[in-house]
C-alpha cells in the first residue's frame, strides 16, 4: 500500500483533487471533514478548553465563531491544533488500518507540514496556486472580508516551502481542464 498525503494551502484547489481521485474509485480521506466531525461539544477535551468562550452556537461549536476567534489569536490557535492534531492523526491511523488490502490510500490535509504528520504518508502530492488567485477564491466563495481572508492565508507555511518539501506538484493556476490533464499525468508517472 501507498499512502498519499494531498495538501495545499486554503483555496488551492485540494478538494477538487480530493474529487478527481474519488471519482477515479480510489479512497480518499477528508481531513477536513474529520475535524468538522470532531468539532463537537462530545468531545470533552475541546469542550473543556473553549467553554468559557464565545464559540457555540445551538448548543454546538459554531465554526465561523471559533474560525474568527483561533484566527486573530494565536495562543487560541494553538490549543485548538493540540487537541485536534493527535485526534486526526489517529483517525488518518484508522483510515489505513481499516483499508490495508488497497493499493493506494489518499488523505487530504491541508496542515500536513504544520501538524508534523509527514511520517505517516509515503508520498507527498502538493496543489499549488498563486496566491493572488487563491485570496480571489476566498473573498469570493467563502465571503471572507479582505483582512480576514489574507490572515487565513498567511496562518499557513508558505506555498514554496511546502511544495520544496513534496515529491510532486500540481499547479491550479489554470482551467479545471489543465488541472485534469495534469492529475492524469501525475497517475500515469504514479503506476
Amino acid at each position: 500500500m501507498i499512502k498519499f498525503a494531498l495538501c495545499g494551502n486554503i483555496a488551492s484547489g485540494k478538494s477538487t483533487v480530493q474529487k478527481f481521485l474519488e471519482d477515479k474509485g480510489y479512497k480518499v480521506l477528508d481531513t477536513d471533514c474529520v475535524a468538522h466531525e470532531l468539532l463537537t461539544v462530545k468531545n470533552t477535551e475541546l469542550l473543556n478548553e473553549f467553554e468559557k468562550y464565545d464559540v457555540f452556537e445551538n448548543g454546538e461549536f459554531s465554526r465561523e465563531k471559533l474560525g474568527k476567534l483561533v484566527f486573530s489569536d494565536p495562543i487560541q490557535k494553538k490549543k485548538l491544533e493540540n487537541i485536534l492534531h493527535p485526534q486526526i492523526r489517529d483517525e488518518i491511523k484508522k483510515f489505513f488500518e481499516q483499508n490495508k488490502n488497497e493499493k493506494y490510500l489518499f488523505v487530504g490535509i491541508p496542515l500536513l507540514f504544520e501538524a508534523n504528520m509527514t511520517d505517516l504518508f509515503d508520498k507527498i502530492i502538493f496543489v499549488y496556486t498563486d496566491d493572488e488567485i487563491r485570496l480571489k477564491r476566498l473573498l469570493l466563495r467563502n465571503g471572507y472580508t479582505l483582512d480576514y481572508a489574507k490572515a487565513r492565508i498567511t496562518s499557513q507555511m508558505r506555498q514554496e516551502e511546502k511544495a520544496q518539501k513534496s515529491d510532486y506538484v500540481i499547479n491550479n493556476n489554470g482551467s479545471l481542464e489543465e488541472l485534469y490533464h495534469q492529475l492524469i499525468k501525475l497517475f500515469a508517472q504514479i503506476h
